[in-house]
């Protein structure tokens, strides 16, 4: 039988999206909240990221610890991931344990807040700052995304800083999930082997009460100044080059092309960047990647190599980028369809992918695309689309940072 996809909304605003599967052998559930870093004001940065945190820590009828022993009693895995746009909570089990332990999400998508568990909280974000903080590539990456984006929040850090972090109460937190969570900025994604109207009743009685509170994204104008940037570290020998340019946002149905186009230049073996910067030597590895999001997207092309190569790398990923275009076969795009194509399918192949794609999509574009169509979508792109994409979109950065050892 193929998935079949249901859709039902409360009287409240939440949003129930479902690709169902009886023949799967497990079901998934995720709460997708549309609210991320690029909502924050900036004195509150990392709010949504800490948030997610104290979702974990209890509610009015369960301990934090009672939490874990419910998930780990139905043997359902659980977790939480937060990025510039959605904050989402979700479970994966075998079918017969989902709905209890969507009952147990649902009961904590409404925690309690307590002021000592954000205190203790707020020093385990402090530490995963400082470990990312301890990272080479992320130095570099937070400094040239900053000035890539300038004022506009999606410049923003997902994790926050210390200060940002430090200075969150329990007030500004109750203030951020009575303001962002509202049933009607909300999307419950399910996908497996799913009884979806014994599960939209359930859900209308654990939810039902919850009200709609009319958040909204705040648009922002997106403008970019070419800059170059260079950070310093003691803790590396290599040099590292990154750069980034503006390309589709998820909404625009070039994002496909856009795809391919990062692929053939910087994804594997077989790209440009690796046959021009690491099979002759002068880096140890070399990437670009394509990124969609809401009304905004970006190409990121960096590079790893030895101290002495930098300048000669950079000018070789210029190169690279300015050449790729007019040298694109149509092997090129057999190639890069046939691997995003594996890709997309392989991470859809378990209802656990299947809920995030569902639930990322619903949330971020407001609509469902099959799999199938999708994969359709991938197959239509010509040598044209790339062509279009790359004069809309020119893959030279605008923004090059480089972290260099001190």
């Amino acid at each position: 039988m193929p998935v079949q996809y249901h859709e039902h909304a409360l009287p409240n605003g939440l949003r129930m999206v479902a690709e169902v599967d009886p023949e799967a052998a497990s079901a998934a559930a995720g709460f997708f909240v549309r609210s991320g870093a690029r909502d924050e004001p900036s004195d509150l940065m990392g709010i949504s990221h800490f948030l997610e945190h104290m979702v974990f820590k209890g509610t009015a009828s369960r301990s934090g610890e009672e939490i874990d022993e419910c998930f780990d009693a139905l043997g359902t895995r659980h977790n939480a991931w937060t990025s510039h746009e959605i904050t989402a909570f979700h479970i994966h089990g075998v079918p017969g344990v989902l709905q209890p332990a969507l009952e147990i999400l649902a009961d904590i998508m409404r925690p309690a807040l307590r002021p000592e568990d954000l205190d203790d909280e707020r020093e385990v974000v402090i530490e995963e700052i400082a470990m990312y903080e301890d990272q080479p590539f992320w130095q570099l990456w937070e400094a040239a995304s900053a000035a890539y984006f300038g004022d506009h929040p999606m410049g923003h850090r997902v994790l926050g800083r210390v200060d940002t972090v430090r200075a969150i109460d329990a007030d500004a937190m109750r203030s951020w999930h009575d303001a962002r969570y509202g049933a009607d900025n909300v999307v419950l994604a399910l996908a497996g082997d799913v009884d979806f109207d014994a599960v939209a009743s359930d859900v209308a009685g654990w939810c039902g009460d919850w009200r709609p509170t009319g958040a909204e994204r705040t648009p922002h104008e997106l403008t970019h100044t070419a800059r170059e940037l260079v950070e310093r570290s003691d803790k590396i020998n290599a040099s590292y080059v990154l750069g980034i340019s503006p390309a589709p946002a998820l909404q625009d149905a070039r994002r496909h092309a856009a795809a391919m186009l990062a692929w053939i230049l910087g994804r594997g073996d077989g790209s440009r960047m690796h046959w021009a910067l690491v099979d002759p030597g002068h880096a140890e590895e070399a990437r670009c990647e394509f990124e969609a999001h809401d009304r905004c997207g970006q190409f990121v092309s960096w590079a790893v190599c030895p101290a002495d190569s930098v300048d000669a790398v950079e000018s070789i990923m210029r190169q690279t980028h300015e050449e790729l275009v007019d040298s694109v076969t149509e092997d090129d795009l057999i190639m890069a369809r046939s691997m995003i194509r594996t890709a997309v399918t392989l991470h859809s192949e378990l209802p656990a992918g299947r809920m995030q794609r569902l639930g990322r999509m619903v949330t971020t574009v407001g609509h469902h695309v099959p799999l199938e169509e999708e994969l359709e979508l991938i197959n239509a792109v010509g040598l044209d689309d790339l062509r279009a994409v790359a004069e809309d979109w020119p893959l030279q950065p605008l923004v090059v940072g480089r972290l260099l050892p001190d």
